[in-house]
């Protein structure tokens, strides 16, 4: 892990500028000029978007403002994805700033969460980081540690802050050397042109012959339908982490 420190670091920076514009048929006092910020790609909406509410609700008449909601060319975006995530299933392919639409009527039921605190967030992360460890360790990493040792990892999350989020985080990336590697990898695998939300399965890092398995090996194993040898899916097939160009599937990368 000490060696990969400068990739988790720069990871961790990524920042998509972003552009927020109200909903044309929002009610407002006067005009609502867009609202520009930097978004870090490993939160949430709903933990950095507090000025934007903010601005936006300073031109409101206070009785039209209710739970707010984001939007990108009609798609409702999803708070509980990572931002990032959010990028690169929608916009991975536009010209930035990324514009997003904001809300505060007409909340989506159907297409999304309700998030009324950050407990509701915390709480969501938290989840998925116990899911990540039983598939590792487990969950023998995340029982072992205390309270407050969670708390930093989400205090570090929602703050920003690298160092306070690693000091804990590295705990669940590290594994004993005789295991040779986790349990299984923890991975989920968002299509953006289908409607199921993720794929997800069992799937061990290393092969029963004793080699690595190569994330060309995952996606054949997971999505053997999209790994096919005609030059209509050679060429469309890619793979994205962290907004990161991972290789065509073909090419084994």
């Amino acid at each position: 892990m000490t060696d990969d420190k400068d990739v988790l670091r720069d990871v961790w920076f990524g920042r998509i500028p972003t552009c927020f514009t109200l909903y044309q048929d929002e009610i407002t006092e006067r005009e609502a000029e867009p609202y520009y910020l930097l978004l870090p790609r490993i939160s949430y909406l709903t933990l950095v978007t507090d000025k934007v509410k903010k601005h936006f609700q300073k031109v409101m008449r206070q009785e039209e403002v209710n739970e707010i909601w984001f939007e990108y060319e009609g798609t409702p975006l999803k708070w509980h994805y990572p931002i990032g995530l959010l990028f690169d299933l929608h916009a991975s392919n536009t010209a930035l700033p990324w514009s997003i639409t904001v809300h505060f009527k007409n909340f989506p039921e159907k297409d999304l969460l309700h998030c009324h605190s950050k407990d509701v967030i915390e709480a969501h992360f938290m989840a998925c980081i116990k899911e990540a460890d039983a598939l590792k360790h487990k969950s023998q990493v995340i029982n072992e540690m205390q309270k407050k040792d969670h708390k930093q990892l989400w205090m570090g999350l929602q703050n920003d802050k690298f160092e306070q989020f690693w000091a804990i985080n590295r705990k669940l990336m590290e594994y004993p050397p005789e295991d040779s590697g986790f349990r299984y990898i923890p991975f989920r695998i968002y299509q953006a042109t289908t409607e199921r939300p993720f794929i997800q399965k069992l799937f061990r890092p290393i092969a029963s012959g004793g080699q690595l398995h190569t994330l060309g090996d995952l996606l054949k194993d997971v999505c053997p339908s999209a790994i096919t040898p005609e030059e209509a899916f050679q060429q469309s097939l890619y793979a994205l982490c962290n907004g990161i160009w991972s290789g065509e599937a073909e090419n084994n990368t």
